[in-house]
């Protein structure tokens, strides 16, 4: 692998600002690393190599005729960018099949604030049908693989993000989390994933898009492959952008400035529904135990609470969203479940399992107001409770998933294993997965990293002093 390809994206803007590499350079760099990569994880479903060129070729030409100084933090940088958030000129399709031929007419916000400060995107990745499952597999673009091993989930939603990063082809990205769609990614792919705080970072022309009281359970973050870009990233997509209602938020802090000796490291080994394997388990106490030698306090917490987030994250859902995922899948017109979950099993669906199933329990569960109402509150309670129990120095270390990347189409039975990072959804916690090293089978291992609501500064810190540690991103083995 180019050398370029395992640099932060600070680096690189650093090494072209000084003239040390061009823009060209770099952007070639990850161009072919791409090419050599993505015939085997299918993690760039749309490239815009040509374009990207020529714009790299443009910030040379800005290089060489501006004062280092005054050019902006990412100045010939690459990028890729989820397919589910607008990118001008690419399909937008959230890999729905009646949703072929939808190309964005203008760059989402995030987007666009990137391009500001420099960076040049290369191109779209995968995520799985309407961004609600954890393995990024569609019938628009197929299915994106593991490169650490094929075999295996690259993760979903922004499972083409977490892919494509881990396998060096681009040194961050966007994605979106409305339950561990930023964070299992990262972790499944060994590298860097932030789900902000709500409110922080606009959510427009994201598709498809929460709506009601479960608006503020997604997010829109970065991911990276290394640490130090999590927060200028999230510095430059952050703030109001006057059109989501609900970014009302301004980022506070400083990951730089954050005291480990004041630190407050609350340790969660299981939620009780499904136990994490001795690996990961490592991974987490490796974690803290680093945190202690900091000065930090480590605590060991049961959360007993965590065994009812499955209960909490639907009810969140379902009670706030005005649009039912059904209608989401027929394009405003809700389909008929009967008709498209036979046409499944004769392989004449467009749509795909985890998609019917979600859809069937949404309509199961249909008119359940006190219900939903019962696991609101208490979703509601604990939020407040663990808000007090961390303060501003708090943090949660907990597994980002109970065990190593599963194989292919694996993680349907059980279902519900990504409770893990949906938890953080529900609490409106900011969360960051932070990679920890390889599992004997050379799968990365991780974990993730919460703090209470506006405490990003946190999570990162953390991750930037894990990272410092325990070596952060390890480049796969192709």
């Amino acid at each position: 692998m180019n050398e370029l390809c395992k640099m932060s994206g600070l680096k690189l803007a650093e090494m072209i600002v000084k003239r040390e590499v061009s823009s060209l350079e770099v952007v070639e760099a990850h161009i072919a690393r791409i090419s050599e990569v993505n015939p085997k994880i299918n993690a760039v479903v749309e490239d815009r190599f040509a374009l990207a060129r020529a714009e790299a070729r443009n910030a040379d030409r800005l290089v060489r005729k501006t004062h280092p100084t005054n050019l902006p933090p990412y100045t010939g940088v690459p990028f890729t960018v989820k397919e589910a958030i607008a990118l001008k000129g690419m399909p937008f399709t959230s890999g729905v099949v009646a949703r072929r031929g939808v190309y964005a007419k203008e760059d989402a916000p995030v987007v666009r604030r990137l391009r500001e400060a420099g960076a040049i995107p290369l191109g779209s990745t995968n995520c799985s049908e309407l961004c609600m499952w954890m393995e990024s597999h569609n019938k628009v673009y197929g299915r994106t693989k593991n490169p650490y091993d094929p075999s295996r989930i690259s993760g979903g939603s922004s499972g083409g993000e977490g892919a494509i990063i881990g396998a060096g082809g681009s040194p961050f990205g966007l994605g979106a989390d409305f339950g561990g769609s930023i964070r299992m990614p990262a972790f499944f792919n060994g590298i860097f994933g932030h789900k902000p705080t709500p409110g922080l970072v606009p959510n427009t022309l994201n598709y498809p898009i929460a709506d009601g009281d479960s608006a503020t359970m997604m997010v829109t973050g970065p991911l990276c492959r290394k640490a130090e870009d999590l927060w200028q990233v999230l510095r430059i997509i952050s703030g109001p952008d006057g059109k989501d209602e609900n970014c009302v938020r301004t980022l506070r802090g400083d990951p730089n400035h954050v005291d480990f000796k004041k630190l407050k490291v609350f340790v969660i080994e299981t939620n009780h529904i499904f136990e994490p394997t001795a690996e990961m388990k490592k991974a987490l106490w490796d974690a803290a135990e680093h945190l202690g030698v900091l000065g930090a306090q480590v605590e060991a917490f049961d959360c007993k609470e965590f065994v009812n987030t499955g209960f909490m994250w639907i009810a969140a859902v379902s009670a706030g969203s005005k649009t039912t995922y059904s209608m989401l899948m027929g394009q405003g017109k809700e389909i008929n479940l009967l008709v498209e979950s036979v046409k499944f099993f004769l392989g004449l669906s467009p749509y795909t399992l985890p998609s019917l199933g979600l859809a069937l329990m949404e309509r199961a569960g249909k008119g359940a107001d006190g219900w939903k109402q019962k696991w609101v509150e208490k979703g509601r309670t604990l939020r407040e409770e663990l808000t007090k129990k961390l303060g501003d120095d708090g943090i949660i270390l907990f597994p980002p998933y109970p065990e190593t990347a599963p194989l292919h189409n694996m993680p349907i039975v059980p279902p519900f294993k990504w409770l893990y990072t949906a938890i953080f959804n529900v609490l409106r916690f900011p969360a960051t997965a932070v990679p920890m090293g390889l599992s004997e089978q050379g799968l990365p291992l991780g974990v993730q990293v919460a703090a209470s609501t506006g405490n990003d500064h946190l999570c990162i810190a953390v991750a930037q002093e894990l990272e410092r540690r325990f070596g952060g991103w390890v480049p796969p083995p192709f």
